[in-house]
């Protein structure tokens, strides 16, 4: 036991992130089911689509489980009211004023966690009196921080800069992650990318091949002007990659962007003109799991890499 499962009350310090377009109700009760925490995606769903997640969550686990809120989306009261009126155990907020939310969420039972890019927020984080953190490195999927740190350059320093619950993301995937995360000074790893490739993903079966089949250097850090994402390069990344380097307004970024390119390419498999959100660890991901499985395989994975470091020292 660590401050992390003691927080969550769970039994393995692993939380599978709120990743938009695949991270249901299924995919969240499997992975709490197996003794991490499960988090729902709520970027990408309407409110009453959030509701009907959450609630065939309670009915799928009886262990504790999270939302996922990027600040950043529209729907923000209505999500939160829905979040209060069911009394989800963990919310994690990322992408905006962890300030704006956590006291309320706090008062209402519901343990808050804010992810973080730099150690600046990092320190904002405790001053907002959050219960924990995520520092996540520009290893990860998805959207990212502008200062493009390390995950083993940001975590000794977030740990450094603060004495809140630590729990370290970006470019982990296996249990000798967890291990080197864990010695680096965090409590507790949150694991994104392994888990869009798990039969309980409600990623798109031909992104989660995609995903399985990237090899290293597949991936870059893209639409740096607007909001910098870790994208699979494919024609939209490419179309995005001209139009930057021919110095295109952020107006125009965003209206290359549109607002369905991310459900396109990983909830309904267009694998050409969608966006494809994975980090760097896809490659080293090489099949698709049962969440829970995932899940018993990192942590043997981090019970062997600590026998083996204890035994070699």
């Amino acid at each position: 036991m660590n401050r992390i499962t003691q927080l969550f009350n769970i039994q393995y310090p692993i939380i599978q992130a709120g990743m938009i377009w695949c991270s249901g109700w299924k995919l969240a009760s499997a992975v709490s089911n197996a003794g991490g925490l499960g988090l729902i995606g709520a970027g990408s769903m309407y409110p009453d689509v959030l509701r009907e997640h959450i609630q065939k969550c309670k009915k799928a686990t009886d262990k504790p489980f999270g939302v996922n809120v990027p600040l950043l989306y529209p729907d923000l009261e209505e999500h939160f009211k829905i979040i209060l009126e069911e009394k989800v155990p963990v919310v994690v907020t990322s992408a905006g004023n962890p300030k704006t939310w956590t006291k309320i969420l706090q008062e209402n039972g519901a343990k808050v966690v804010h992810v973080v890019s730099n150690v600046k927020f990092a320190k904002k984080c405790e001053e907002a009196g959050v219960d924990a953190i995520v520092a996540e490195g520009f290893e990860a999927g998805g959207h990212n921080g502008r200062e493009e740190t390390t995950t083993f350059c940001l975590i000794p320093m977030v740990r450094q800069a603060v004495n809140l619950p630590l729990i370290a993301a970006g470019g982990i995937g296996n249990g000798a992650g967890i291990f080197g995360a864990l010695a680096l000074g965090a409590e507790g790893v949150q694991v994104g990318s392994r888990f869009v490739a798990s039969l309980e993903s409600s990623a798109h079966q031909a992104f989660k091949d995609r995903v399985i089949a990237a090899q290293e250097g597949d991936t870059e850090l893209s639409l740096k002007q607007l909001t910098p994402v870790r994208l699979l390069k494919n024609k939209f990344f490419q179309d995005v990659k001209a139009a930057e380097l021919r110095g295109a307004s952020t107006l125009e970024l965003a209206e290359l962007l549109g607002s369905r390119r991310a459900k396109r390419g990983m909830y309904e498999g267009d694998l050409d003109e969608g966006e494809l959100e994975i980090g760097q660890i896809a490659a080293l991901v090489r099949d698709i799991q049962p969440a829970g499985e995932i899940v018993q395989e990192m942590w043997q994975e981090f019970l062997a890499a600590k026998q083996k470091f204890c035994g070699e020292w």
